[in-house]
Parts: structure tokens; sequence; C-alpha cells
């Protein structure tokens, strides 16, 4: 079967599907077209071929003043907001006795994120298939469905509660949504006032030294070193600036790109864990998603080994990762979990007691839920201790740097009055 040009021939009326596809046990990828009448006569003679579709477009839809800009670097992948969004809303339509085919249709079209759209969209085309939700999930080939959510899912079908892990994974993804939004929030004023001091900072640098400069050249003044300083930097600005914006667009680029590879992580993320000020906050936002993660899989039914391998990335620290998978490896081996938890240093004392009550008690997950929210609580309290420290840090700064850089500017007239004054004193 020629997968790039498979075609199947219809009567008159016919339009032209291209279609990329996975065959059924996902071991082939293969694209090409079909014509048919209906998107869903497509669909068929695609299943027909022996495979998946996971991307369908109507060719007559795509040509022209028709055709549609599709530039990939340029998509937003989903957040983890659009996935409670989705989640919730299956699992609301599931628990009300709506089938899952008909849920899924229905909130793919409520779904604003194309690429989710695109991703549910082929998600109810291999679900028609008769492969499992989670299974379709995990055939995305851009692996766009975070593991966490694809495995609970997978347990909840596996055990008959999909509705109930569908609210686990909504509410699992609210509660890293409402943390992070916290944190960003009170952080947000100290990161605004830093900006305004480098852009005044510039400003200055770019209008008011050069004015001085010239007056203070036609003078024939004798400048102080900071005032030489502050001059020279006028003079270097209007060349140095534009390199400093390239600089640092090419360097949130690069670790856009880049912040997620091991090389990166394996010094970035200890850097945070123990970073002056903000290092124990970084700690406790990463316990509380493991925490959070590790809780809410395991009350969806998911093998603790399956989840210890799959929550430690979840963390978002590299410490934490590696340390879950090296637990894991304890337990495969006969050690209870806490005391294999006992032996990584990430691992507070405390968190490791309520999970050796939780497995004396049965209900391990419970335990973790309330470790969880301990250190959300911990991290909010934080965050807003720092934004009361940092809100009068960042004024005091701002203060500094300006006044600085205007006494700078005006030390050299002190110096020609006091000149000028001694002057007319000896006449």
């Amino acid at each position: 079967m020629a997968g790039n040009d498979a075609q199947v021939q219809m009567d008159g009326g016919t339009r032209q599907w291209r279609y990329k596809g996975v065959s059924f046990d996902g071991q082939r990828k293969e694209k090409g077209t079909v014509e048919a009448q209906t998107r869903d006569q497509a669909i068929e003679r695609i299943k027909k071929l022996g495979l998946y579709p996971t991307d369908l477009v109507d060719t007559a839809a795509g040509t022209g003043l028709n055709a549609e800009i599709n530039i990939k670097a340029f998509e937003k992948y989903p957040s983890k907001k659009d996935f409670a969004v989705m989640a919730r809303q299956l699992a609301t339509m599931v628990a009300a006795g709506v089938s899952l085919i008909r849920a899924l249709n229905i909130v793919t079209e409520q779904v604003t994120n194309p690429k989710l759209r695109k991703a549910l969209q082929a998600c109810v085309v291999q679900v028609e298939g008769g492969a499992s939700f989670s299974e379709a999930m995990a055939a995305d080939p851009d692996t766009l469905f975070p593991p966490i959510m694809v495995n609970m899912i997978r347990a909840g079908e596996t055990g008959g509660f999909l509705d109930k892990s569908l609210i686990t994974v909504a509410d699992s993804f609210e509660a890293d949504v409402r943390l992070q939004g916290q944190i960003k929030g009170a952080l947000a004023y100290p990161v605004v006032v830093l900006c305004i001091a480098l852009v005044l900072v510039a400003a200055m640098l770019l209008t008011i030294v050069p004015t001085f400069a010239s007056m203070y050249d036609s003078m024939g003044a004798q400048l102080p070193l900071v005032t030489q300083i502050m001059v020279n930097m006028g003079k270097a600005m209007p060349y140095a600036l534009p390199i400093i914006i390239v600089a640092a667009v090419a360097l949130a680029i690069f670790w856009k790109r880049n912040r997620n590879k091991d090389i990166i992580r394996t010094w970035w993320d200890p850097f945070t864990l123990k970073a002056p000020v903000f290092g124990k906050l970084s700690t406790n936002v990463a316990l509380a998603r493991f925490c959070n993660n590790f809780s809410s899989m395991l009350a969806s039914g998911v093998p603790i080994l399956q989840a210890l391998d799959i929550v430690g990335s979840t963390s978002g620290n590299y410490v934490i990762e590696g340390a879950s998978k090296r637990v894991g490896r304890l337990v495969e081996r006969g050690y209870r979990l806490a005391d294999s938890m006992s032996t990584e240093k990430i691992f507070p004392n405390m968190m490791v007691q309520m999970v050796a009550i939780g497995e004396d008690s049965g209900a391990i997950d419970k335990m973790l839920a309330s470790a969880g929210k301990a250190y959300d609580e911990e991290a909010q309290s934080m965050a807003k201790q720092l934004t009361s420290l940092l809100e009068p840090l960042m004024i005091l700064v701002l203060g500094v740097v300006v006044g600085f850089m205007v006494v700078a500017l005006y030390l050299p007239m002190f110096s020609m009055f006091d000149a000028i004054n001694g002057q007319a004193g000896n006449a």
C-alpha cells in the first residue's frame, strides 16, 4: 500500500481529504489522500486502509483564499487550565450518562486551543474505531496529553470509574494552576518595579546624560570619576542597547527551547532549590505538586510503582524527579514507601512520617493530600511574605539607582560653583 498517494475513487460530487494516520498497532505512520463525499465516509475509507486517522483536512477548504496558515512554531500549546476545563466537562457529561464519544464530540467543539482541538478530534476518531480513550491520548504524535492524565484515565477505564478519574485530573490541574497564579500574582509587583528601574536607567543614559556631557565639554569642566563613568556609559548606550535587546531575546528563545533538556536541568533545578530567598519557595512548590499529583494518582487506582515513575516529572524539578525514580526502585525491591523516601534528602521528615502513617492506616493518598495542602499553604504564605519584603526593597533600589545617577550628573556643577565662588572671593 502506497500511503503517500493512496486514493479511493468514487462517483461524481466527491471531495479530496488529506489525512495522516497511524496503524492499529501504533507501529506505522502514513499520510495521503482519499476521496469521499463526507468526513465520515473519509474516516471509514481510511480505516479500511488499516489506519486510525490522526489528522483529516478537506483539501477544497485549504486552497486559494481559504488556505489555512499553519505555522507550528507559533502554535500555542494547551495550558493546564485548558486540560482542567476539558476534564471537568467530560467528567460532568460521563457522570450524567452521556456516552464517551458524544461527550468528546461536545467538548471538542467547545475547546478554544486549536492544538488541543485537533488532538481531541483524532481521539474521537480512534475511540470510534474501538480504542480506549487513554490509548487514543497516548497515541497522539505530539504527546500533547500529560502522562499523569493518560495514566489516571487509564486507571479509571480499567476500574470502571472514568468520571471520578476525570474529576481527579481536573482537581489536580486546577490546584496547580491556582498555586502558580497566586505565586505569579505575588511576585508581579517586584518584577514590574525592576523593569521600570531598567527602563529609567536606559532612558537617562540615552537622553539626559549626553546633554550634560555636551554641556561639560563646552565648559571644559574636570569630571569626577563617577560622572566620567556615567558619561562613558551614555556614549556607549546607543550601540550597546540593540546588542543587549538582541541578546536578551536570543537568550529567552534559547531558554524556552532548551529549558527541559537534561544537560540544563541537572544544574538549574538544584540551584532553584538552594537559591537565596526563593529557594525555600521553589522547594515548597515542587513538593506540593509531588504530593498532590501522587495522591491523585493513587486515589485513581494507578499502581504505586507506575505512579512513582510518572509523578516525579510532574513536580517540575529534576532533583525530585530523580529521587522519585530511586524511591520506586527501592519499593520494587520490597522496601516500604516511607523507608524508601527517607533515604532522599529532598523529602522532608514531615512528609515521610505522614506517608508512614498512611501506610499503616491504608490511606496513603489521603495523607499525601494533607501534606500537599500543607506545602501549598506554606508556599502561598512565603510568596506573600516575599512580596511584603520585596516591595519596599525594590522601591529603595529604584530610588538609590536614580538618585546616584542624578548626583553623579550634578556633582561637576557643584564643583564648578565652588570654584567660581572661590575666585570671586579672592578678587
